[in-house]
């Protein structure tokens, strides 16, 4: 059973927030990364973009709103959100709090920023 310390974990900043990852193929999860989330209430809201894979966010502190293919929902700290596989998403932090979630998703997903050109790439904290 391998154990991740706190110390091997690794972040990476984009300008909409904080990803931290918690497991991935390189830490010793093989098939599901995860990672936190960490989102300002000042920062600004994150890309439209499509990601390959299936995505399941649970919020757990302060709130957003989340689009996916269209469709807005406004979540606060408890809430999960799955979001399909390519499915257009955008997460827009609340004004007044930020949010932190929790987020997993199966190895190898790869992303788009729209219009969906090109090989994508795969977000360095799941890897």
């Amino acid at each position: 059973m391998p154990v991740i310390r706190t110390s091997e974990n690794r972040q990476a900043q984009t300008p909409a927030g904080t990803m931290t990852t918690l497991a991935s193929p390189t830490l010793g999860a093989a098939e599901r990364p995860i990672w936190r989330v960490d989102v300002a209430a000042t920062a600004p809201a994150g890309p439209l973009h499509v990601i390959n894979v299936e995505q399941i966010w649970v919020f757990t502190e302060g709130g957003a709103e989340v689009t996916v293919d269209g469709e807005t929902h406004t979540v606060r700290a408890g809430d999960t959100v799955v979001v399909p596989a390519d499915a257009e998403r955008q997460v827009v932090p609340d004004a007044a709090t930020g949010f932190s979630a929790i987020v997993t998703a199966p190895v190898g997903g790869r992303a788009w920023m729209l219009p969906r050109e090109g090989d994508g790439v795969v977000p360095p904290w799941t890897a």
